[in-house]
């Protein structure tokens, strides 16, 4: 005889029907029993007597919600449930497993196995409308959240696809990582962590007796870091002189200007900016390729390594405030001596502040050790440069910030 209850069952919850139900029992009573109760409240319900059939079965119907007998001949109910999880992908059904069995270790199987829920025979009309409305409002929830993170897929696909195209903008940005000027070579380096970065490396020259190069590393990371790049880009480019506010035309010529005048004249521009809190650091050097004499400027960023010729090395400047973060900021103008076949390395926090496996920072003394032993010229040498980087970081292939260096070799 069919229990009855006075109470109906709604199956309709929101816009996400649960209508479809599947019964997997091997006793014919018992699968008569619950599909009536199930049919009376409107459901559409299929039976099948075995796992296997119940496997066939939910190919094709894919059930809102299956009731299933724990012990059965051949497939029990718990592997029907694994496999039904398997099968089911990301389309959810709500899985309630009956059963006679009341031990907390047989239940966390179940729970385990994938069931959602559990029944206890025989079936009491009451309690199993109770947990098809339970389970009505879990799958309604199950796919309105499928639907959202679906549209959600969507729109970071979309911002995926930006993505990508600013990183090739940004990579443009850079489109020479090598030239000569005279007998002298400069070597670029960029190295974002991500889609896009806050470094920036780049040269200029408007003649063959000089050249300008520069390290950038804008505070924070992403697409902000990123637009800030490419706005410096504009500033310090090489392709439009005019526009560059490192060079200044006179009557006859071109000039370089000192290199913390255009610190002072870049953190001026950005400093007015408002609303803008980003700042970067930044290391710009200007060489004498004929006398080998270089000014430079060490505004916040790391101190430019001098590799010599016969092997020694030291590090340049002690520090400098950033450019774009304290208003008429003044900074100091460094010089140097260069000699034939000597190289100086601009580079970004991205080299010396790289975890290795004990936790701690490559630091200055690390990055000395690992320039020294490089070998090549070139973008050689910082392809190398970077590679051993890598090996010697935490994950041994992807850093946790931007990298990015310039490479100065002096000619003959």
């Amino acid at each position: 005889m069919v229990p009855n209850t006075a109470e109906s069952f709604d199956p309709k919850w929101g816009q996400v029907p649960l209508r479809r139900v599947l019964v997997v029992d091997d006793s014919p009573l018992q699968l008569k029993i619950l599909s009536s109760m199930l049919q009376r409240w409107g459901l559409e319900v299929q039976q099948a007597q075995s796992g296997a059939e119940a496997l066939r079965l939910c190919d094709e119907m894919r059930p809102d919600a299956v009731l299933s007998d724990w012990m059965m001949p051949g497939m029990d109910g718990l592997e029907f449930c694994r496999l039904f999880r398997a099968q089911c992908g990301d389309r959810y059904g709500y899985f309630i497993l009956l059963t006679s069995k009341s031990d907390k270790a047989e239940i966390a199987r179940g729970l385990d196995a994938g069931a959602d829920d559990f029944l206890t025979k025989p079936v009491n009309a009451g309690e199993l409308r109770a947990r098809i409305n339970a389970g009505a409002r879990i799958v309604q929830m199950q796919r309105q959240l499928s639907a959202t993170l679906g549209r959600l897929q969507a729109a970071y696909d979309a911002v995926d696809r930006d993505l990508q195209q600013a990183r090739t903008i940004q990579q443009a940005l850079v489109p020479r990582r090598s030239r000569r000027i005279g007998s002298s070579q400069v070597s670029l380096l960029l190295k974002p962590c991500g889609h896009v970065g806050g470094d920036l490396v780049g040269s200029f020259s408007h003649c063959e007796r000089s050249v300008g190069v520069f390290s950038i590393d804008v505070s924070g990371h992403g697409i902000t870091s990123a637009l800030m790049t490419a706005r410096i880009a504009g500033l310090l480019g090489g392709d439009f002189p005019d526009q560059n506010i490192a060079l200044e035309r006179i009557v006859h010529g071109t000039l370089f200007r000192p290199p913390d005048e255009v610190a002072r004249r870049l953190n001026e521009r950005l400093a007015a900016d408002p609303g803008v809190a980003e700042y970067l650091t930044m290391a710009y050097a200007v060489a004498d390729l004929d006398s080998g004499r270089v000014e430079l400027v060490q505004a916040g960023h790391p101190p430019p390594l001098l590799l010599r010729a016969g092997g020694g090395s030291e590090f340049i400047g002690q520090g400098g405030l950033p450019v774009g973060l304290v208003p008429g900021a003044r900074y100091e103008r460094l010089r140097l001596q260069m000699r034939p076949g000597d190289r100086l390395l601009l580079y970004s926090d991205g080299f010396t502040e790289a975890l290795l496996p004990d936790g701690t920072q490559l630091d200055l003394a690390g990055l000395r050790a690992l320039a020294t032993e490089v070998q090549g010229q070139g973008t050689e040498y910082l392809d190398d440069l970077y590679w051993r980087l890598t090996q010697r970081t935490r994950s041994g292939r992807r850093l946790e910030d931007d990298v990015s260096a310039a490479l100065l070799e002096l000619g003959g």
